[in-house]
């Protein structure tokens, strides 16, 4: 899965991802006030992401969806963060279910089956959240990977593992320094990298991946050296301060190993004063485009 991540970012010339994490409340005034219900706001965020996914499919190759945006409307939220999955798989669109899933054994398969897996019933095949990547947290050590490992494996999929997060306070526990000298975060991506060795693609990385937020370059920089086969899922550039400067590290030399995530950014880009006049989903595009030069010319200068 690695691999057609890579060759999308490759064809689109993009190393950006779209987070779609719609809030109502993200949404036009004469769109809201027409809503009395979670299903009407259910419908609405539907109506909402489809266009912004017609007007991102060609410019980005991948979308990161946060399910807590749809779990707070209930069950007409969880089906509309389903829909979304699949309008952004009908355009082709790698998906990143963003669900930070933790848990041991059985357990924690049941969460990789759930979007990475699938369940036979009736002797049919179903997966309830179909996603090409998920995001996991790592901070219960290899018994709550390993299911998600398996159902890569299993499934041509991908995980993304929480190691140096964006935040502020990462640091209280992530940069926690043992008696040996090494940090916290530094541990887990070690561990990261090991559960990734067998499943290594044709571009050299991995079906195991690493969450590192762009607000910390410096461990950043020190992550890239330490994962050298792990490729990274980076928040935290626009809205929560890192720049492309910031994030250029999280790169190796041939501009690969990392995907850039920009929600509010992208999908609230209607409201900025830069893209007045546009309509949601234009104005998403020209905010993706936007990101993407920022981006590719903070890589060719660096």
């Amino acid at each position: 899965m690695i691999d057609r991540l890579i060759e999308k970012i490759k064809s689109t010339d993009n190393p950006s991802v779209a987070g779609i994490d719609t809030s109502f409340d993200y949404l036009p005034e004469n769109v809201k006030s027409k809503c009395s219900s979670l299903s009407d706001a259910a419908a609405a965020i539907v109506d909402f992401n489809a266009e912004l996914i017609e007007n991102l499919y060609k410019i980005v190759p991948a979308v990161k969806v946060q399910v807590a945006y749809y779990e707070m409307y209930g069950v007409e939220g969880m089906a509309a963060f389903k829909k979304t999955l699949e309008m952004a798989k009908e355009r082709g669109l790698i998906v990143i279910s963003d669900v930070k899933r933790n848990d041991i054994g059985s357990t924690a398969t049941c969460y990789s089956n759930a979007y990475i897996g699938g369940v036979n019933v009736g002797g049919k095949r179903f997966t309830a959240f179909e996603s090409d990547f998920i995001t996991v947290n790592a901070y219960l050590g290899e018994d709550g990977i390993k299911p998600f490992v398996n159902g890569c494996k299993e499934n041509n999929k991908g995980i993304f593992a929480l190691v140096k997060t964006s935040n502020p306070s990462s640091g209280q526990l992530q940069d926690r320094v043992f008696e040996s000298g090494e940090t916290l975060y530094e541990s887990v991506a070690a561990l990261v990298e090991k559960w990734g060795e067998p499943l290594v693609g044709k571009y050299g990385y991995t079906d195991v991946g690493a969450v590192v937020g762009a607000t910390h370059p410096k461990q950043a920089e020190r992550l890239r050296k330490i994962m050298p086969h792990t490729f990274f899922l980076v928040p935290g550039y626009g809205a929560q301060g890192g720049t492309a400067k910031d994030l250029t590290v999280c790169f190796d030399e041939k501009g690969l190993g990392a995907i850039v995530n920009s929600s509010r950014g992208i999908i609230c880009a209607y409201k900025n004063e830069k893209y007045r006049g546009l309509s949601a989903g234009k104005a998403a595009e020209a905010a993706a485009e936007d990101m993407r030069e920022d981006i590719n010319k903070a890589l060719l200068n660096r």
